[in-house]
């Protein structure tokens, strides 16, 4: 019934920091940088700039002078000239999905970005460069020449992504660099890569100004991030911040209405996603213990609860039905500790000397069905549970879903939780108009509850709901109680003439359409 355009929606969010990741979207908007364009800046729609291009040293290499002039900078020089010779430019040629029209794609667009070789012979870079890619080209560093570049893993979450280059040509004379740790705070950086205002290599030194979980603005995710004071401008997703002879974190946003406050991205962050590709051969994610938890900082909530003087911990507020705390956690327990760790009554613990990080980040750092032990304060006693860590739940509603989707459909997927796996909310985007549809087509933005009767679990099964129909009229039960009712037969006449009319190459996905065969020869085999 392709008259109403359906799709389901994901956004991605992890239930563990919903509220909280809501409220640092409202108050600190984060400029994720997909790249930089030759006649305008590629940037997140609800995102504005503001950086600044104080303290670039830019490479003039016209006559292909490799001799470049640094001011002074408390890295090592040499360490730079390394880096030069491990920096490239990123082109990307990308084409995003319609939401609104899911049979066909947005009209493409070309982006470039930065990234660097690392062991192995591949290419690491941001996955907002490489976002939606049809084509990816590189180019080294004093070279005129474009090689071309496959995406060998992407990470949406951690905004990572690695590249590879099959010519050999390309890797003659390039070096890679090695990753090293998180770096203290007003130790010099230095970030190298392809920014906006040239087409040669660009160096801007800076410091670290603060290590803490952040919103990563591509993922929707709350990851550790490093703040620093060096400008981080379009074009410069991708590349390195250099500390000493090694790379310290990858360049990946900004904050907006702020002057030369930069966010790269840690080692800790980077590992973790490689060693998943390396050990998985895809990206498997981060982790979560699929809760959402309250601090305790008041004195009346931790004396309802029994904590005793010296007792720290946070509240579990709701619990994932799809994740293995479910079956062994309850609402009102007081997290006192994750694996051995002591949480404080604000959800933190130590990080370093005399820093504090949230304890979600030892959550993330975890591998997907590791196993942690949560100690946990119920009925005033204290007990132990060992818990099997997953990735969390995910939902997608489009690149700028926070933005695009209806106010009341973004409540939904940022505060419930699903029942059982593979549940999607499935969505009536428009109907598209026909003698049939006739006085639905104000009808859109709508969540399909039920079809017949039946509460729709994902877009299969309103698929086989629709197909499977026996009954002269089909009726859906949407959202804010409107009601839809077609006739099965004229409906199913008018799909073929509405395709047509707008140019619609299938009535349903190609996925839909080997279900309904693999259905159809299955029902074949059992009648014969």
């Amino acid at each position: 019934m392709m008259m109403m355009m359906i799709r389901s929606g994901r956004c991605r969010i992890s239930s563990s920091t919903l509220t909280l990741n809501l409220h640092r979207l409202l108050e600190t908007p984060l400029q994720s940088y997909s790249s930089s364009s030759s006649s305008s800046w590629s940037h997140h729609p609800r995102y504005y700039c503001s950086s600044s291009s104080s303290n670039t040293i830019n490479n003039n290499n016209n006559n292909n002078n490799n001799e470049v002039l640094f001011r002074p900078l408390q890295v090592e020089a040499a360490a730079i000239e390394v880096a030069l010779d491990s920096v490239v430019k990123i082109f990307t040629v990308s084409s995003s999905p319609n939401y609104f029209l899911p049979w066909q794609n947005k009209p493409q667009r070309e982006t470039m970005g930065s990234g660097f070789l690392i062991a192995g012979r591949r290419i690491l870079t941001n996955a907002h460069v490489v976002a939606d890619h049809t084509f990816v080209l590189v180019r080294k560093h004093g070279s005129s020449t474009k090689y071309r570049a496959e995406v060998m893993a992407i990470g949406h979450e951690c905004d990572l992504a690695i590249l590879t280059v099959h010519n050999q040509d390309f890797w003659e004379g390039m070096s890679f660099l090695n990753l090293g740790d998180i770096p203290f705070l007003q130790e010099a950086v230095a970030v190298v890569g392809y920014p906006q205002g040239g087409d040669n290599i660009s160096v801007t030194k800076g410091v670290v100004s603060r290590v803490e979980p952040t919103q990563y603005v591509h993922g929707a995710t709350h990851l550790m991030a490093i703040q620093i004071d060096a400008a981080i401008n379009p074009g410069n997703s991708g590349g390195p911040a250099i500390m000493g002879d090694k790379v310290a974190g990858v360049a990946f946003q900004n904050l907006s209405g702020a002057d030369n406050i930069g966010y790269i991205i840690p080692v800790p962050i980077i590992n973790h996603f490689i060693s998943g590709v390396e050990e998985c051969g895809k990206y498997v994610g981060f982790c979560s213990l699929g809760l959402s938890c309250q601090p305790t900082e008041n004195m009346q909530l931790r004396h309802y609860f029994q904590m005793h003087k010296g007792v720290t911990g946070v509240l579990v507020t709701k619990i994932n039905p799809l994740s293995d705390a479910y079956t062994k956690l309850n609402k009102d327990d007081i997290i006192l500790a994750f694996d051995g760790v002591p949480i404080a009554n604000d959800g933190t613990v130590p990080f370093r000397n005399r820093e504090r990080i949230t304890f979600d980040h030892l959550v993330s750092m975890k591998k997907p069905n590791e196993t942690a032990r949560v100690t946990v304060l119920r009925d005033g006693a204290v007990r132990e549970f060992i818990i099997i860590l997953r990735p969390p739940y995910l939902h997608e509603y489009g690149d700028d879903w926070y933005n695009t989707s209806p106010r009341r459909l973004c409540e939904f997927a940022l505060r419930e939780l699903p029942n059982k796996a593979g549940e999607q909310m499935v969505i009536v985007s428009q109907v598209l108009m026909d003698d049939v549809s006739a006085g639905y087509e104000r009808l859109a933005e709508l969540q399909v509850k039920k079809v017949d009767g039946v509460k729709v679990e994902n877009l299969k099964h309103l698929c086989q709901l629709v197909e499977n129909c026996r009954k002269t009229n089909l009726r859906f039960d949407l959202d804010d109680e409107r009601v839809i009712v077609l006739n099965y037969e004229e409906a199913k006449v008018a799909t073929s003439r509405i395709l047509k009319r707008h140019r619609i190459p299938s009535a349903m996905s190609s996925d839909l359409i080997e279900e309904q065969n693999s259905t159809f020869h299955a029902e074949l085999a059992c009648c014969s």
